[in-house]
């Protein structure tokens, strides 16, 4: 049996979930109070930037942040509000958003093409260190 095709993999993850541009995402979480979850890993967040108030959640854990019977639960998931997941290209965000949705959170979308569409979209971005240095006061 051969292995399956992560482009088709990817394609049919998109094919349920609401695919949205940077702009949309943008517009979304300033009028609407979505949240940014940014699924990167941490060294691509200080490498290339971070969107201004983003949740990062890394991809590894995020199933155990959302779960409210995992000992890692993180109660900003259990907020009435829609949640935009990225990642550097929409291939992890759109797996990410699917399992989101399967585990039953409601309002879940992701920004295709993830955080380099964010950029070249010319969105707002903050320095690692100024989003990390805002996020503990």
């Amino acid at each position: 049996m051969g292995l399956k095709n992560v482009h088709e993999m990817v394609d049919a993850a998109k094919a349920d979930l609401d695919n949205i541009t940077a702009e949309e995402a943008e517009r979304r979480i300033r009028e609407e109070g979505a949240l940014f979850v940014d699924i990167r890993d941490v060294r691509e967040l200080q490498r290339e930037g971070v969107a201004p108030g983003a949740k990062h959640a890394p991809r590894g854990m995020l199933e155990f942040w959302v779960s409210p019977d995992s000992p890692y639960h993180d109660t900003d998931f259990t907020e009435d509000r829609e949640f935009i997941f990225c990642c550097g290209g929409g291939w992890r965000s759109a797996f990410a958003a699917r399992d989101m949705k399967a585990m039953g959170l409601e309002k879940v979308s992701h920004i295709e093409p993830g955080f380099s569409g964010w950029k070249e979209a010319g969105m707002p971005l903050q320095d690692y260190d100024d989003w990390k240095a805002a996020r503990q006061k």
